[in-house]
């Protein structure tokens, strides 16, 4: 791929690493530059790396009026030789176009994914954060540009991708949070688009999570359309442990988008010390287990945060139910250090799990 660079002129752009002296936040800062690409005529074309700032789109984009648009949520790290290396980007590459096949958005190829943000992030390694626990998170996103308003797949789009310098999720430890179980509310339907990054996707949650604030909780637990089966928290993949270790993830259907994490989980298996498997979790005999003790951890998987723990679980009708002691636990504790020192380089990943970002010249 032909990449066009247009980069700020020097005196505008970092030249020393980006050594923040507090905490940077998680995905608040952004970098110098932006990757850009358009479709049209049929094809990917004009990829670009310019300064980054605002777009200039008409009023009747299509994304703007139809919804068209999905994302993706990778990150990198630095590592103790200095490099800047990416993790499982192949598959946040692979999840884009499964997102765009759902909402009707031409696929762009993983090659070329991966290439825009290795070159984007080549540009921009200064702005790496020289704090513990930081990393470049990257976000890919593309929406539908052409300017024209009935309800059908747009003929031009938009492939950006942009980076934010970001710090710990958690700063120095994990901490045990409240899920609310809602009937009320439904992340998504089968024959939807719930397997999909879809930004409407998360426009419709933002309601589910004033409701969770409201009875202390930090997020919802979703449940089917019947009110029967765990599906996902919030953002990220649901999973619970059992007393003889057993980590079991729902089943992946088209109502739950699969976690790149849970899917890492999965995987792992046996580097994690405990068998890992999915099953269909009905909710009833998910809170009769907590309650008789046989389930002793639980949580969400995402990109952000990695793991979640839950302590408790409060329902519509102000019922609380607590997981263990209500704290964060040792299993899910060993599962967090095991992957963030894979993401880090402290501790062998998988064959191509994680890849160096090349220095260009």
């Amino acid at each position: 791929m032909d990449i066009k660079y247009n980069l700020k002129p020097a005196s505008e752009r970092r030249t020393e690493p980006f050594e923040p002296q507090g905490d940077v936040g998680f995905g608040k800062l952004r970098t110098d530059h932006m990757f850009m690409m358009d479709y049209k005529d049929g094809q990917w074309q004009n990829a670009r790396i310019l300064p980054y700032g605002p777009f200039e789109m008409m009023p009747g984009a299509m994304a703007l009026h139809y919804g068209q648009s999905i994302f993706e949520g990778a990150k990198a790290f630095m590592h103790d030789d200095g490099e800047i290396y990416t993790f499982r980007l192949d598959k946040n590459a692979q999840r884009l176009n499964r997102s765009a096949d759902i909402v009707c958005i031409p696929n762009i190829p993983e090659d070329v994914q991966l290439e825009a943000i290795n070159a984007l992030i080549d540009v921009d390694r200064l702005w790496f954060p020289r704090q513990e626990g930081a990393c470049l998170y990257i976000r890919p996103f593309v929406f539908a540009t052409e300017d024209r308003l009935s309800v059908s797949p747009a003929n031009q789009y938009t492939f950006c991708v942009v980076l934010s310098p970001s710090g710990a999720y958690y700063g120095k430890n994990l901490n045990a949070i409240r899920l609310l179980i809602t009937t009320q509310f439904h992340r998504a339907v089968s024959g939807g688009t719930g397997a999909s990054k879809a930004a409407g996707n998360y426009a419709a949650s933002l309601r589910a999570g004033k409701a969770a604030a409201a009875h202390g909780a930090a997020q919802v637990l979703y449940l089917d359309s019947t009110n029967q089966y765990i599906e996902e928290v919030g953002a990220m993949n649901h999973f619970h442990i059992r007393k003889d270790g057993t980590l079991i993830i729902p089943e992946f259907t088209d109502t739950i988008l699969r976690s790149i994490t849970s899917e890492s989980i999965l995987a792992l298996g046996k580097e994690l010390g405990c068998e890992v498997r999915q099953e269909t979790v009905k909710l009833s005999d998910f809170i009769a287990d907590i309650e008789a003790g046989d389930i002793v951890e639980a949580g969400g998987f995402g990109t952000a945060a990695v793991v979640s723990p839950v302590g408790s679980y409060i329902f519509e009708d102000g019922r609380i139910v607590t997981v263990g002691d209500g704290k964060v636990g040792e299993r899910i504790s060993h599962i967090y250090k095991v992957y963030t020192e894979m993401q880090k380089g402290l501790r062998p990943a998988p064959e191509g799990w994680v890849r160096k970002v090349e220095r260009r010249g």
